[in-house]
C-alpha cells in the first residue's frame, strides 16, 4: 500500500469539521499526494472561512524574517491573515475550529512549529479545537541530532526543549508539547497512512517542494541541520547563491586552507571543496567570498550537525575576523559554544546523552 498524507484522509476529520466555521494554517507545501492544495480540499468539503500564513507567506515566496502581510487568496477569495508579522495578534475570531497542514523539516529552528504552538495556545484560550493533518518527516523519524534546547534560550526559532533534529512528525510534536507543557488544547491529529519511522523523503519517493526559498533541495535540507548555525555569525551561509547552506565562506577566509583542514578530520560521508562565490543579497552582497562547498558523499553516514559545528569551530580558530552574536545561542539552544573552554568532542558527547534521554521520554507520543 502506498503512503498517504493526513490530508489525503480528510474524511476522518468530518467529526470535527462538518458544519463548523473552519480556519486553516497552511502554505504552498500543504497539498495532497495528487498535488491538490489543502486549502482547496478543505474549502470544497467544509465551510472554510479564513486562511493563516506562516513565515515565508502562503505561497512560500518571502525571504527569512520578512513580514508576512494580510492578503486575499486568489483561488478561494478568502482572507489570508499573517501569523508572522511583528506586533500581529492571532485572530481566530468567528471560527469554530482551526486546522494545520504544513510540510515541516523536523528541525527545531524552523519557525512553523512555533506558529503551531502559538495557535494551540490561542485555541485553548478561546476554547476551540485544533486539527493537525499530519505529514512525513523528510529527514526521518529514527534519527535525532544536535543539541537539546535550554529553556532560557527559548525563542521563535526554538520554543521547547527538543533536539535540533527531533525525529517527530508535526502531529507527534503537537501531542508532546500539548501534554508536557500543559497547553491543554483540544488537539486532534489526522494521521498519515503507511508511514514507518525509518521512512524519509528518499524512501517515500515524494516530490520535493521547497519549504522555504533557501531550502531548494533535499541535500540543502540535510546540510542545513548544521550550517544554519552560521546565521548567527559574520560568515555567509550561502544566501544569495544557488547553493544556500551548502556554500560557507567570507572574504577573509582561505578556502583551500579551510577545505584541507576540514577534510583532514575525515568525517564520513562528506567532502569539503574549496570555492569562491558572490552573494546577490544577504551577507557580503556583491562581494567575493572564499570558503567551502559541502558535498554529501554518503547520505547514511553523513552527520550534518557535527560537521556544521566542527566547521564553525574550525573557522573560529583559524580566522581572527570571525564574529558571532546572540542569535547563535538561540539556534544552538545553549551558550556553550562561546565559552573559552569549549571542547567539541566533549560537548557532542554530552548532547548525545541528553538526546538519548529525550528519545525515551517522547516515545509514548509516537503515532507510527
Amino acid at each position: 500500500m502506498s503512503y498517504k498524507h493526513g490530508i489525503d484522509c480528510i474524511e476522518k476529520a468530518d467529526v470535527w469539521l462538518k458544519d463548523k466555521r473552519v480556519g486553516l494554517i497552511t502554505n504552498h507545501t500543504g497539498i495532497t499526494t495528487n498535488f491538490k492544495r489543502t486549502a482547496d480540499v478543505v474549502n470544497e468539503r467544509y465551510n472554510l472561512t479564513k486562511l493563516f500564513a506562516p513565515e515565508h507567506g502562503l505561497y512560500g515566496t518571502l525571504q527569512a524574517g520578512d513580514d508576512v502581510s494580510n492578503t486575499i487568496d486568489v483561488r478561494t477569495n478568502l482572507p489570508v491573515l499573517s501569523l508572522f508579522n511583528e506586533g500581529n495578534q492571532i485572530d481566530f475570531s468567528g471560527l469554530d475550529v482551526i486546522c494545520y497542514d504544513i510540510q515541516d523539516l523536523g528541525l527545531r529552528f524552523y519557525t512553523h512549529i512555533s506558529v503551531l504552538a502559538n495557535a494551540m495556545i490561542e485555541c485553548c484560550r478561546i476554547g476551540i479545537p485544533l486539527v493537525v493533518f499530519d505529514r512525513f518527516n523528510p529527514l526521518g523519524l529514527d534519527r535525532l541530532s544536535g543539541t537539546l534546547l535550554e529553556e532560557k534560550y527559548s525563542s521563535f526559532v526554538g520554543m521547547y526543549p527538543v533536539p535540533s533534529q527531533y525525529g517527530l512528525t508535526t502531529g507527534e510534536y503537537a501531542m508532546w508539547i500539548n501534554d508536557q507543557y500543559n497547553i491543554n488544547c483540544e488537539l486532534h491529529v489526522v494521521t498519515c497512512q503507511n508511514l514507518n519511522r525509518n521512512d524519509t523523503f528518499r524512501s517515500l519517493h515524494m516530490p520535493w517542494i521547497a519549504p522555504s526559498p533557501n531550502i531548494p533541495t533535499f541535500e540543502t535540507a540535510l546540510v542545513y541541520i548544521g550550517t544554519v548555525l552560521f546565521e548567527g555569525t559574520n560568515i555567509s551561509e550561502g544566501r544569495g547563491t544557488t547553493k544556500p547552506f551548502e556554500y560557507i565562506g567570507a572574504p577573509f577566509i582561505d578556502g583551500l586552507q579551510l577545505a584541507d583542514t576540514m577534510n583532514s578530520k575525515q568525517f564520513p560521508g562528506v567532502w569539503f571543496r574549496e570555492i569562491q562565490f558572490v552573494p546577490t543579497f544577504s551577507k557580503y552582497k556583491d562581494i567575493c567570498c572564499n570558503g567551502v562547498q559541502i558535498h554529501i558523499t554518503d547520505y547514511d553516514k553523513f552527520d550534518s550537525f557535527l560537521c556544521g559545528l566542527s566547521l564553525l569551530d574550525t573557522i573560529r580558530h583559524l580566522y581572527k575576523e570571525f564574529e558571532c552574536d546572540e542569535f547563535l545561542n538561540n539556534l544552538l539552544g545553549t551558550d556553550a559554544f562561546i565559552g573559552k573552554d569549549f571542547d567539541l568532542q566533549l560537548f557532542t558527547q554530552e548532547q548525545n546523552m541528553k538526546i538519548s534521554s529525550f528519545t525515551n521520554r517522547v516515545k509514548p507520543y509516537y503515532l507510527y
